[in-house]
Order: structure tokens, then C-alpha cells, then sequence
């Protein structure tokens, strides 16, 4: 069964940090671009993360230098460094797969897996 399963959301304080996860079952990481996106309540999914299957990656404005991807490979897993957390960056995260993305693209419907997501919430 081909899935994708994030973990590590939580609720944190602003200013903290939480390591997202995002394991894959039943194909090889390494052959796929890995998105991250966001859905904040009463608003659109939107992109905010990408590691290509070239190791290229992208972030959006609104998390450059609070944000870092990585992935490893032998763990078929990419990670999500979110750091200095801020109210906004609430939402639900989700990770995609891309096959065979070698230049980082934040559109959807180029993604084929998805994952169910995982809560991110930021409050004091």
C-alpha cells in the first residue's frame, strides 16, 4: 500500500519548534520530490516547503529562515524543521509526493500521494 504518514504537530508556544515528519510506505523516497503544505483554518492550502528527488529545495517567503527540509532517503522519511514558530504558521501540514520531480513545484495536482496531515498550532 503506497502511503505517506506525517507526525510530529503539535501545539507549541511562538517563538518554539517542532520537527515534522513524513514517512513513506510502499515506494523509494529518493525518487520523488517531497512538498510540504499548509491549510490554516478558513483559508486555502498553500505551499510552503520542497525538497526535490535532486536535492533542490524551496521555501515561501512567509517561512524562509524558519523553515528547513531535509530528507533520508534510507529512512524514506523528510523532515520539517519549523523554527520561532509565530501564530500564523497554525494550520493543518500535509506532505506530497511527486514522482520524479527534479526541479522543486509547489502545484498540487502534480503531486500523486498525499498524507492526512498533521495539526500545527501555535498559541500562547
Amino acid at each position: 500500500q503506497l502511503q505517506l504518514v506525517e507526525s510530529g504537530g503539535g501545539l507549541v508556544q511562538p517563538g518554539g519548534s517542532l520537527r515534522l515528519s513524513c514517512k513513506a510506505s510502499g515506494f523509494t523516497l529518493a525518487n520523488y520530490g517531497i512538498g510540504w503544505f499548509r491549510q490554516a483554518p478558513g483559508k486555502e492550502r498553500e505551499g510552503v516547503s520542497c525538497s526535490s528527488s535532486a536535492d533542490n529545495t524551496y521555501y515561501s517567503d512567509s517561512v524562509k529562515g524558519r523553515f528547513t527540509i531535509s530528507r533520508d532517503n534510507a529512512k524514506n522519511t523528510v523532515y520539517l524543521q519549523i523554527d520561532n514558530l509565530k501564530p500564523e504558521d497554525t494550520g493543518v501540514y500535509y506532505c506530497a509526493a511527486s514522482y520524479f520531480q527534479v526541479m522543486c513545484d509547489m502545484y498540487m495536482p502534480g503531486y500523486d500521494y498525499w498524507g492526512q496531515g498533521t495539526q500545527v498550532t501555535v498559541s500562547s
